[in-house]
């Protein structure tokens, strides 16, 4: 034993790792975070200098990429297995597909690290690796000693992590280590005598008959074969498993006997070693899953949908049957992320998928998209007719209340559906159909479903013309800015514009925001377009001062989309001063959707505007679903009635509560109100009677363009719409 102790100590080794990238910059990231945790560090640029290094010098473990120009990561891992070059890899790669990760592991990687990486994991990983290493070259010097002394052999035998195990000719046990009872529950007495197949689960007895009582040696051995061993279910030993088979990594070689019958020597059994693979097999059942699933909903996700609808396409174009694809997106789902949060949000999504599994027959496959988007194959269906009956079953299923923690939540879905052949006869064109359908459905209310015609395409192909034409309006500065006064009621004065944006289409002529800004959003064009609104109201603000006309403020319309955007402060306050002007020229307009999303970041982009003296205005309040808590964090100096509520005011009947209830609001809360849409000197009175001290409206005038805006301004100095027979 003082022998094993003394070759268990060994002299101390500083080890040595080789960092091999393409990328220069993680070259030496990855250096001098090792060098920091007291590594000895190599770096090799390229797979190629990889190999070159390799020849000349060893190293105890490499961290290594796996897409690189050139020689690969996959070529590199491949040499150290053809020649037999003992280094222990951890792949630091961003390609992170299911079949570069196994192939990665079975060319003998230790582990995986997906990039970016972090620090501590991968520090971690490295040490778990070179403490792998430490214990497997303590192994080799053992295995080295068993040599020179059969106590040392029998030592580390039977105190292996591997089964080991000798078969005489005929395939019975004649030796088996200790570490059989721990991982199967067998004894080494109830072994010894028996043959190999007692232990082999039944499926795997025909491999097992070549390899496991192997008779050739050398390199034509067995090696790596995987097999299944049968657990001893009346074991009542401590197992650390939780099935009745053991995964198993075989290796084996025939042993014979030199004095034997012939010049051959006569065979005399077989010397094996099984290791347990349980840990790797788990980790690539994983793996797997991961590859093909939402870990979310545990649903298949998009490589496996369209795996399954491949083969179904193909079934049922050759039994000549017909089927169904369903592409379904849950309404309004944003807009609770967005108020209640993601965890929230993440759940509504696994109620809804399990809503829309029971209304499923099991060959049917559901799977998640992404998002909050769901895609649906239902094959052999013999007409249209069941396809719809499922459909109306998943409505009525999803649109039952639906309740997460303290809230209630009702929702709906809107839902494609394509039909094979009719609608389609490739995967992608089924997919792509039932898309279109839905989008119509989204297009025409929510809440329902729709069957795919060709009269559809026209509509998507509308759609995308409508963004290409945005790209070209950009390029082709087809865009106006259009200006519609703000009037203090009691004296008819201007006090304030509203700069609105307007299309001059070159073949449509001028088209007006609501026929375009949807499209912008959900394109993210509007970020651009927003950009040059500002800019063309600071231009025209520029003019005014030119022409020594009074300083009024101009409020401008921000979308959501713009708030999101990490510049979006700084874009507004550089604008400013590149035409040096001071924050109090303009105020920002936002509706009450654009403040609530994502309220934490808005609000502080919103103060900081404020900070600079720029006003803020709730848009369209009232329709949306902001919380009074959170209006009060908002820097917000005015609300804006919308034109809804103005357009509904009828002296004297209960029509005008909601207008009544912003005034009281707005008082309250000591802010400005402004009403939009005023039409009629009825709905000019009541909202005076309100203290309403802004109004705008086709009753003082139409958006203009910015040249009859400046004549407008022009005429009429004081800003005083003289002409008005109101004031």
């Amino acid at each position: 034993m003082n022998e094993i102790r003394t070759m268990m100590q060994g002299q101390p080794h500083k080890p040595k790792i080789l960092i091999v990238d393409d990328d220069a910059a993680m070259l030496a990231s990855l250096r001098m975070l090792l060098k920091a945790n007291g590594h000895d560090v190599e770096p090799a640029q390229g797979g190629s200098k990889a190999l070159e290094l390799l020849r000349d010098q060893s190293y105890d473990l490499m961290l290594l990429d796996l897409q690189m120009p050139g020689v690969n990561g996959h070529e590199v891992l491949r040499h150290l297995k053809q020649n037999g070059i003992d280094t222990k890899v951890i792949v630091v790669s961003g390609e992170t597909s299911f079949s570069s990760v196994k192939d990665a592991l079975v060319d003998g990687a230790y582990d995986f690290v997906r990039k970016p990486y972090d620090a501590g994991e991968l520090l971690t990983t490295i040490n778990n690796a070179l403490q792998s290493r430490n214990l497997e070259q303590q192994h080799k010097s053992l295995g080295l000693a068993l040599e020179e002394s059969e106590k040392l052999h029998r030592y580390i035998v039977n105190n292996s992590p591997d089964i080991v195990y000798v078969l005489d000719n005929k395939g019975c046990f004649t030796f088996v280590n200790d570490r059989i009872e721990n991982l199967l529950g067998y004894s080494r007495e109830d072994l010894l005598g028996q043959h190999f197949s007692t232990l082999v689960h039944e499926e795997d007895l025909v491999e097992a008959n070549y390899v496991f009582n192997e008779r050739r040696t050398g390199a034509r051995a067995s090696k790596d074969v995987e097999l299944r061993l049968k657990i001893n279910s009346e074991s009542k030993s401590i197992r650390y498993f939780d099935t009745h088979v053991l995964p198993i990594s075989l290796h084996s070689v025939g042993m014979y006997n030199p004095n034997g019958l012939d010049e051959k020597g006569e065979f005399i059994g077989t010397y094996g070693c099984a290791r347990d693979i349980t840990d790797r097999k788990r980790n690539e059942e994983l793996i797997n899953y991961q590859a093909y699933h939402d870990l979310l909903t545990s649903l298949p996700n998009r490589a496996l949908f369209e795996d399954r609808l491949q083969l179904a396409t193909a079934h049922a174009r050759r039994y000549k049957e017909m089927l169904a694809v369903m592409y379904l997106d849950v309404d309004r789902f944003k807009l609770v992320n967005d108020s209640l949060g993601h965890a929230v949000g993440d759940k509504l999504l696994q109620v809804v998928a399990e809503r829309i599994m029971g209304c499923l027959r099991a060959e049917d496959t559901l799977a998640r998209f992404g998002g909050d988007e769901f895609t649906l194959l239902l094959p052999q269906i013999h007409k249209k007719e069941d396809a719809a009956a499922v459909v109306k079953k998943i409505l009525e299923s999803i649109r039952a209340p639906i309740q997460i923690e303290e809230h209630e939540l009702f929702t709906s879905a809107s839902i494609g559906v394509a039909m094979f052949p009719q609608s389609g006869e490739t995967m992608e064109t089924l997919v792509k159909s039932a898309d279109i359908a839905m989008y119509h459905v989204k297009s025409n209310g929510k809440d329902g479903y729709q069957f795919f015609s060709e009269e559809m395409n026209d509509t998507y192909t509308c759609h995308l013309a409508v963004e290409r034409d945005l790209h070209r309006a950009l390029e082709d500065n087809q865009f106006e800015v259009f200006f519609q006064p703000k009037v203090n009621p009691n004296n008819c004065q201007i006090v304030g514009m509203e700069a609105l944006i307007r299309w001059r289409h070159p073949e449509k002529g001028l088209v007006m925001p609501n026929d375009f800004i949807p499209m912008a959003e959900q394109t993210k064009l509007i970020v651009p377009i927003g950009d040059w609104v500002l800019r063309a109201t600071c231009e025209e603000i520029c003019r005014w001062r030119e022409q020594g006309l009074p300083k009024i403020k101009v409020s401008i319309n921000i979308s959501a989309v713009q708030i999101e955007q990490e510049d979006f402060v700084k874009k507004i306050v550089e604008t400013l001063d590149e035409y040096d002007l001071a924050g109090d020229n303009i105020e920002v307009e936002i509706t009450e959707y654009g403040l609530m999303k994502n309220r934490e970041n808005a609000i502080q982009k919103l103060r900081k505007l404020s900070a600079r003296g720029i006003t803020i205005a709730i848009d369209d309040f009232g329709t949306g679903y902001s919380s009074l808590s959170y209006l009060q964090k908002f820097p917000v100096n005015t609300l804006k009635i919308d034109r809804s509520f103005v357009k509904d005011i009828e002296p004297d009947t209960r029509d005008t509560c909601i207008v009544d209830a912003i005034a009281s609001m707005a008082k309250g809360l000591r802010l400005h109100m402004v009403a939009e849409g005023v039409e009629t000197v009825s709905q000019l009175n009541y909202l005076k009677g309100l203290g309403c001290v802004e109004v705008q409206g086709f009753l003082f005038g139409r958006p203009a363009s910015a040249q009859a805006t400046l004549e407008l301004m022009t005429d009429r100095p004081d800003g005083r719409l003289e002409s008005c027979l109101l004031c």
